[in-house]
């Protein structure tokens, strides 16, 4: 009976979400919140990020990284080309990330990475890549989803054999989510967000072999990382030959921009 109970727990809140197909043809499960709340949870990241963060006052590097964002946005679906809010912070890290709702962020190490306004636009493009292929979304459900499965499962737990067992089952239980079930998640994600920001950065006419020289110095500039299995992104080595594979496939589509007029001049 327990069993039953857990599973059409877990069925319930399945159904609760909707199926769609991502930009690759992957099956997500989306719709725990919906569209507007999500907005609202990047904005208020956003907000949050920008009051804790240094702002860089740098108006080259700050029209730089906008008119990258720009040339990108622009060539994305009319639903999602509204006006994007770019920050860019004084932090020496090489990262950069992109929130629901239009915002952007870039710290200013990734200037020692991204050689050009193409590598730039590599960045750009694969972290607005996870915006469009609805990845916060899909996280959040399935975030949602597996910790409400968890309680159930401790609840019942806690019934049979007391609230050590409960105890026990979240706290081993949630390390077991997030090393086989959510991180495998997050590898998916960030392989479909390279694929899909490769090909928006050709779109906007930049040359998609320049996400390879992007990576190549990445992995330069990198001492360590942590084993694949334990990692939210794909093993860099692999990442940079798919991304090689997938250029050549892109230059008609990086020509065909170019010789339509997008030929971005942003630095």
């Amino acid at each position: 009976m327990k069993r039953l109970v857990l599973g059409l727990s877990i069925a319930s809140l399945v159904a609760a979400c909707a199926t769609t197909t991502s930009p690759t043809g992957r099956t997500q499960h989306v719709g725990a919140i919906s569209k507007a709340q999500l907005d609202q949870m990047g904005a208020q990241a956003f907000e949050e990020t920008k009051s804790k963060e240094r702002l860089s006052t740098d108006a080259r590097q700050n029209a730089y990284v906008r008119c990258v964002v720009n040339s990108i946005t622009g060539q994305l679906p009319p639903g999602w080309q509204a006006n994007w809010e770019v920050a860019v912070f004084v932090d020496s890290s090489p990262n950069a990330f992109a929130l629901p709702g239009g915002k952007v962020g870039v710290n200013t190490g990734i200037f020692t990475v991204a050689k050009n306004q193409d590598q730039l636009a590599a960045v750009i493009s694969h972290e607005i890549g996870h915006v469009v292929s609805r990845h916060h979304d899909e996280r959040i459900t399935r975030q949602m989803g597996s910790q409400a499965a968890l309680n159930i499962l401790g609840t019942l737990m806690g019934a049979r054999y007391g609230d050590g067992a409960a105890s026990a089952t979240s706290q081993f239980g949630g390390a077991a989510l997030q090393t086989a079930f959510l991180l495998p998640g997050s590898r998916t994600q960030e392989s479909e967000a390279d694929v899909v920001g490769q090909r928006l950065m050709a779109q906007a006419g930049y040359d998609p072999r320049q996400a390879v020289n992007l990576w190549q110095n990445m992995i330069s500039a990198s001492s360590s990382r942590p084993p694949q299995w334990l990692s939210t992104h794909p093993d860099p080595q692999s990442r940079i030959q798919e991304l090689s594979a997938r250029a050549g496939s892109l230059i008609p589509v990086y020509e065909q921009a170019r010789a339509g007029g997008r030929t971005p001049k942003c630095g």
